[in-house]
């Protein structure tokens, strides 16, 4: 049968999701997992997308193949029992054996914390980027709305994307807010380039900072300037915080 399996992480200590040869990587220890609960069969999982390193999540989705009958409430105590504490299994369900957790992806909520305060938070240091300087989140939120329809994207894209096809992409949502002593900018659509939410992100802060104005986003999805943006803001302040399979899905 396939399943569906969700998953939180803590990135900070792995080169990303995906398996890198001789690389300590979330994918790779999940697997090993799964292969000592199958005694020794090697078992392959499929996520809806990688994360880069230092990149979280809190609810990252992949599906596998087993021809275990464990019980599906008795599956995410079996996988974490196997796994490291900053690795964690929210929930398993059975779905059609056609299922696929890439290509069945419907959209994906991203989040992405800063800190602004006058001091350095060391708790924090691997969970928020820290930016001291004042941002105004108004005009932060005024950029944020140029960003949403489907535009061509290839302005807040990596150079180091392998990405040969279409950049076109189609974003649902995009806000910045307070959240304490944070501010936390939500984005979902559906699909991602990569670099993209950090990249959007840098630009957001300069625009936060008075640096430009808010109409730079309109301005690179019109000229695909990588240029005309901000630098690509840290991993450690991304999360990936969702991902939709079914349009009747509740939404954040």
């Amino acid at each position: 049968m396939r399943l569906l399996a969700r998953v939180s992480y803590d990135g900070t200590r792995y080169r990303g999701y995906q398996v890198q040869p001789n690389q300590l990587t979330v994918q790779a220890v999940i697997e090993a997992a799964l292969t000592r609960i199958h005694k020794g069969n090697e078992i392959k999982v499929t996520a809806s997308g990688r994360t880069d390193a230092g990149v979280h999540a809190l609810g990252q989705a992949f599906h596998f193949d087993s021809t275990l009958r464990i019980p599906e409430g008795n599956w995410v105590r079996a996988m974490n029992s196997q796994l490291p504490d900053d690795i964690v299994i929210t929930d398993v369900h059975q779905v059609a054996d056609d299922f696929h957790a890439r290509f069945n992806v419907i959209e994906k909520w991203y989040e992405y914390r800063m800190y602004n305060t006058t001091l350095i938070d060391p708790f924090k240091r691997h969970y928020s980027h820290y930016v001291k300087m004042p941002l105004d989140v108004a005009l932060m939120n005024q950029a944020c709305q140029y960003l949403v329809g489907t535009h061509d994207f290839t302005a807040f894209c990596s150079a180091k994307s392998n990405v040969k096809a279409s950049k076109v992409r189609t974003i649902f949502h995009a806000t910045c807010e307070y959240q304490s002593d944070e501010i936390v900018f939500t984005i979902s659509g559906s699909g991602f380039l990569y670099n993209m939410v950090r990249i959007i992100v840098g630009s957001l802060i300069d625009v936060g900072k008075g640096r430009k104005p808010p109409e730079v986003i309109q301005q690179a999805l019109q000229n695909f300037d990588r240029n005309t943006l901000g630098k690509t803001a840290p991993a450690k302040g991304l999360y990936l915080k969702h991902v939709v399979y079914d349009k009747n899905e509740k939404k954040f």
